[in-house]
C-alpha cells in the first residue's frame, strides 16, 4: 500500500474535557495521519482561573507530548478566539478594556511564535454569531493587529470568522495588504471550497473535510489545506469531524482515483510547508 501523508490543519486536543493529546494523536496516526496543526482552545474550556497565556502554554505542552510520544508531527497555533471578547463583555468588562486584553493576548501569541513554540497566530478574527456594531469594530481592529503582528513574526494567521464567501475573502485580503502580510499567509479556517483565485483572492482556504466540500474543492484545484475542527469534547463526541476523518478521506479519494499521489503531496505537504514555513519529515 502506498504511504501517503495526511495533515489536519485545524484539530484540537483537550485532556480536561476530552480524551487528550495522546489518544487523539494515536487515533489520527492509526488512520494514516502524519501531521496535526493544533490551536489552543478558549480559556473557559480550561477553567475559571485560566488566562490567555496559560491557555497557549497548555497547547504548546500538548504538542511537545505528541511529538515526544507518538509518530505524529504536531505544531501549535496560539491566539485569542474572538468569542473571548464577547465573554469578557458579558461578564462586565468594558469593550475598551476587553480590546486591550485581547491585544495583549495577541502580543503574547506573537512572542511564542518568535520563540519557536508555535507556528502561527490563531484562531483569531470575528465571531460567527450576531454582535453589536461597536463590538464588530473592535474585532476588525484586532484582526488587523493580528495580521500586523504576524507580518513582524513572518508567520501565518488562522482566521475564525462568520461564514465567508468571495466578498469576505476579499475583505480579509485587503486587511492583509494593509498589514503588509502576504495573502497566502492568511488561512481561512472552516472554509468552503473556495479554491479558485477569484474566489479566495490569494488567501489559503482550509477546507472542512466533509466529502462534498473536498470533492467540490478538488474540481477546482489543489491549492488548499484540509481540517476537521475536531473539538475533543466528550459532551460532543466526534464534533465537528472526528480525528480519523482527514487521513481516511484522503485515502478513500486516492484509492478511488480521484486524486493522485502528487495531489496528496501538494495538499498535505507542499501547501503546509509553504504557508507555515515548516518542514514535514516522512
Amino acid at each position: 500500500m502506498v504511504m501517503i501523508p495526511s495533515t489536519d490543519n485545524h484539530i484540537h486536543v483537550d485532556p480536561i474535557n476530552g480524551e487528550g493529546p495522546l489518544p487523539v494523536a494515536q487515533k489520527f496516526y492509526r488512520s494514516g495521519g502524519t501531521a496535526m496543526i493544533i490551536p489552543n482552545k478558549p480559556t473557559w474550556t480550561v477553567g475559571e482561573d485560566c488566562d490567555f497565556k496559560r491557555a497557549m502554554e497548555l497547547v504548546v505542552g500538548y504538542v511537545e507530548e505528541i511529538n515526544r510520544e507518538t509518530e505524529v508531527q504536531a505544531f501549535a497555533v496560539v491566539g485569542s478566539h474572538p468569542a473571548e471578547l464577547s465573554r469578557l463583555v458579558r461578564e462586565g468588562t468594558t469593550l475598551e478594556e476587553g480590546e486591550e486584553l485581547m491585544r495583549g493576548a495577541l502580543e503574547t501569541a506573537q512572542e511564542m511564535v518568535l520563540e519557536g513554540q508555535a507556528v502561527a497566530i490563531g484562531e483569531v478574527g470575528r465571531p460567527h454569531y450576531e454582535i453589536t456594531p461597536e463590538e464588530m469594530e473592535i474585532h476588525n481592529r484586532l484582526l488587523l493587529y493580528a495580521m500586523e503582528l504576524a507580518k513582524e513574526a513572518d508567520c501565518p494567521v488562522q482566521l475564525h470568522t462568520e461564514s465567508a464567501g468571495p466578498d469576505e475573502f476579499l475583505e480579509f485580503a485587503q486587511l492583509a495588504d494593509q498589514a503588509g502580510l502576504k495573502r497566502e499567509k492568511v488561512i481561512k479556517h472552516f472554509s468552503g471550497p473556495l479554491v479558485l483565485q477569484e474566489e479566495n483572492h490569494g488567501l489559503t482556504p482550509s477546507l472542512i473535510s466533509s466529502g462534498d466540500v473536498i470533492q467540490a474543492g478538488l474540481k477546482k484545484g489543489t491549492n488548499f489545506l484540509m481540517e476537521t475542527d475536531y473539538l475533543d469534547d466528550l459532551s460532543r463526541p466526534g464534533a465537528v469531524l472526528g480525528p480519523k476523518t482527514v487521513p481516511r478521506r484522503t485515502r478513500k479519494l486516492f484509492n478511488a482515483g480521484l486524486i493522485s499521489e502528487d495531489d496528496v503531496h501538494r495538499i498535505h505537504v507542499e501547501n503546509v510547508e509553504r504557508v507555515y514555513g515548516i518542514e514535514l519529515v516522512f
